[in-house]
Order: structure tokens, then sequence, then C-alpha cells
């Protein structure tokens, strides 16, 4: 099993560079992170060292993130898609992609627009798309720019974590972390974001063909304890990807844990 190369960087569409690395020895598989998440903070670390006897596991910052580019063209979900892209392009021309949260609606958009990926999970799409959650402000993106844009990217993260329901105790908790210092750093990406997903957060039912074009054979995963919204949204996006099954994971939530989904990763990606 090789270790954990040094940076590399592909480049996208629009020329933004696009900073990735690569563990492990076989297949190609690519990790999108969501929401705040980057190669050095978040699930796709830990994800990476228990994939990494099976396949070349692939882990980038999403453009703003880490290593990467701001981006060389005004922010738009496409622009996010051709770094997807370029990732795999770099990764060989096709490859295996796992996707979690507000990562995994960019997987399932890119599958949706054609993009090669060979087999794909996405675990837990934060959608809204029934009665059981009220939905989400569709100005969080615009909030959340105008907090940045004010100096104030502590009180856009804020936003972001009350809105995805985080305790406040734990919340005043992350203050005091380390973290935080990475959290606040990646507020500026909290727009992108909330454009990926805020449509598909507001109670309506995902649109008849959002996926239609996707040809790529799907896992959607949704844990066992995580509120019925999010279990009933991953229902619904398992039933509107053409060649797409459902898995509820006993006791699991939208914290990924690594030790628990890597094997259900395996195989999907290898049966």
């Amino acid at each position: 099993m090789s270790t954990t190369s040094e940076t590399r960087h592909s480049v996208s569409t629009d020329g933004t560079r696009i900073a990735y690395d690569v563990t492990g020895t076989g297949p190609a598989l690519v990790i999108v992170d969501g929401a705040l998440c980057q190669r050095s903070m978040g699930p796709a670390r830990g994800l990476a060292s228990a994939l990494a006897g099976d396949f070349s596991v692939h882990t980038y910052d999403r453009r703003g993130r880490g290593e990467s580019d701001p981006g060389a063209t005004a922010y738009s979900p496409q622009r996010e898609i051709e770094d997807l892209a370029a990732v795999i392009g770099a990764a060989g021309g096709s490859a295996h992609v796992f996707s979690a949260s507000s990562g995994a609606a960019l997987a399932l958009a890119g599958a949706a627009a054609g993009l090669p990926i060979e087999r794909l999970v996405a675990y837990e799409a934060p959608f809204i798309v029934d009665d059981t959650h009220v939905p989400h402000d569709p100005d969080l993106g615009e909030r959340s720019r105008a907090l940045v844009e004010g100096g104030r990217p502590g009180d856009a993260v804020r936003l972001f974590m009350r809105t995805v329901g985080v305790p406040g105790p734990m919340l005043a908790l992350m203050r005091l972390l380390p973290v935080w210092k990475k959290l606040t750093g990646a507020a500026h990406t909290l727009p992108h974001d909330y454009a990926i997903v805020l449509e598909h957060q507001q109670g309506r039912p995902l649109p008849d063909g959002v996926y239609a074009g996707s040809t790529t054979p799907t896992l959607v995963i949704a844990g066992g304890k995580s509120p019925a919204y999010m279990r009933n949204s991953q229902a619904a996006i398992a039933a509107a990807v053409p060649d797409a099954r459902l898995e509820t994971l006993p006791g699991q939530t939208h914290m990924i844990k690594a030790k628990v989904v890597a094997p259900v990763v395996t195989r999907h990606l290898l049966g």
C-alpha cells in the first residue's frame, strides 16, 4: 500500500487549480467532501485510510478550500462539476466516487451530467423533500455571503451550524477549539454549498427527471439514527436515480464513521 503522496494539482475547465493527493493502490476512487471540509479536516482522511487497501483514493480540496485556488471565474455549481471532472481525469479518465452531504448533491448532479463515474456512493445529500422538516431559508447563501464580506466569517459558520442542527453547547465548545480557525477560513465557500443544495431543501418533492441522465450504478446511504427528513430524502434520491438502491446503516448519523462505512462502500464499488 502506498502512503499519501505530496500534493498534486489538476486544472479545471476555467483554469482553476484543484489540489489533490492519492493514497493506496487499486481502482481509482475520488472522495467528494461536504460543506467546510477539506483534505485536512473532515471524513476524507479517515475514509482514505480505511479504503486504501482496495483503491487508489483521490482526496481533493474543493475550490476555495485548502490548497485549491479560489476560482478563476464566477462561482456556479457547474464549475464544481468541472472540478470533479478534472480530478477524475487526473485519476485516469474514469473513477469511482464516494460523496457526502453537499458533496453527494454535487456528485449526483455530476453523474446526471454524464461525468465518467463508474460507480457512485452518495451519503446523505441534505435534502428536505417533504413536511418532516421546516424548509431552509432560500436566502441562506446571500446572508452568508454578506456576513463574510462584512468581516464576520464566524457568524456565517454559526448560521450554518444552527441551520444544520448543531446544539448550542457543542457550537460554543467548537469556537474554543483549533478547528474553529479552519472552519472560519472556509466560510467564504458556504454560499457555494447553498447554491448546490438549497433548491432541494424547500420541502418539495424532487423534480421529475432530476437525475434521469445518470447511467451510474449508485448506492444511496442513509443513517438509521438520522432524522426522518434525511432518511426520507435519501429514499427519494434512490427512487429518482435510474440505477440506484438505498441502504440504511443502523445506528449511523450524518457524521461518517469510516470503520462502519468503508466496508459498505467497498462492497458496492467492487461488487
